[in-house]
């Protein structure tokens, strides 16, 4: 088994983060696109698996972490079905008050290696 923790929307090369972060550097919040956020994680998962020998159709279960679920909700479900409606995966979504980098989606993942 595999367990991925803390996977976010950063960019692989580290020149931040895909939609745009929740905040600027005085915690003001501003405008982000949670769609591309959403991608991202999953492409990030999705890379993280591949190097271990794995993939996307052998993730048995998720838990999702969003910072708002009532703006955000709607559009990261129509992202995660493109990518996951027929795996049959097990998904957990919560709302938290804030996640360590100023990210709005992050992904907890057990899949099969």
């Amino acid at each position: 088994m595999l367990f991925l923790s803390g996977v976010g929307s950063r960019l692989p090369d580290g020149s931040g983060i895909a939609g745009g972060a929740t905040e600027d550097a005085d915690g003001n919040p501003q405008e982000y696109d949670v769609v591309a956020q959403t991608e991202q994680v999953i492409a990030n998962v999705r890379a993280i698996l591949e190097a271990a020998g794995s993939s996307l159709d052998r993730v048995v279960d998720v838990t999702v972490f969003l910072t708002n679920m009532r703006r955000d909700f709607p559009d990261f479900n129509a992202t995660w079905a493109r990518h996951f409606e027929d795996l049959g995966v097990a998904r957990t979504t919560v709302e938290v008050g804030a996640l360590p980098t100023p990210i709005a989606v992050e992904f907890k993942v057990v899949a099969r290696a």
